[in-house]
């Protein structure tokens, strides 16, 4: 971290907390019986996508897509890709724009501004898709903010790692 800051240098020193666990929770959310793809946008250092990929290998048909722009980051993440020997999974180095995003659930974490993510969702992803967007202290505030975008069924439940820090799931169909 210190060479290529992968992650906050705040957070350093609680990565399991603060990165792994909090990536974790996510599969709580997740419908282990409907679903084949994961498409993680702006995953930084392959959080929260790399630690689903892990929870799911034993799953043949899951597959994992990781969008980043950084190429040290995108390099970082082959490497543990590589390392760790996960399969069903590919990391993109280009932008999530480049893609039609194929997949049954889209995950953000500290990713753009919510109405950003909403658009993406809605003009870019495929019909149905479940979003799962990982929201800090202000998340009612983003979602009143963004409420006019907001075309879907939502819910927005407590992390587990934080406190004051929200989840929020939206059931984006047709």
């Amino acid at each position: 971290n210190k060479k290529y800051n992968l992650i906050s240098k705040h957070s350093q020193n609680d990565i399991w907390h603060r990165h792994v666990l909090d990536s974790a929770q996510l599969v709580k959310h997740i419908d282990h019986n409907n679903f084949s793809s994961l498409s993680d946008l702006g995953t930084g250092a392959g959080f929260p996508g790399i630690v689903l990929a892990i929870f799911y290998s034993d799953i043949n048909k899951f597959h994992v897509k990781l969008f980043e722009k950084s190429k040290v980051k995108v390099n970082f993440i082959k490497y543990i890709i590589e390392k760790l020997g996960l399969k069903r999974l590919n990391v993109y180095s280009n932008d999530y724009q480049s893609h039609i995003l194929n997949t049954d659930y889209i995950v953000c974490r500290a990713f753009k501004k919510l109405p950003e993510i909403l658009r993406i969702s809605r003009e870019t992803a495929k019909k149905p898709h479940k979003l799962i967007v990982m929201l800090g202290k202000s998340a009612q505030e983003e979602i009143n903010k963004a409420s006019k975008d907001m075309i879907y069924k939502y819910k927005l439940v407590s992390s587990i790692t934080q406190s004051d820090s929200k989840i929020l799931l939206v059931d984006a169909k047709k």
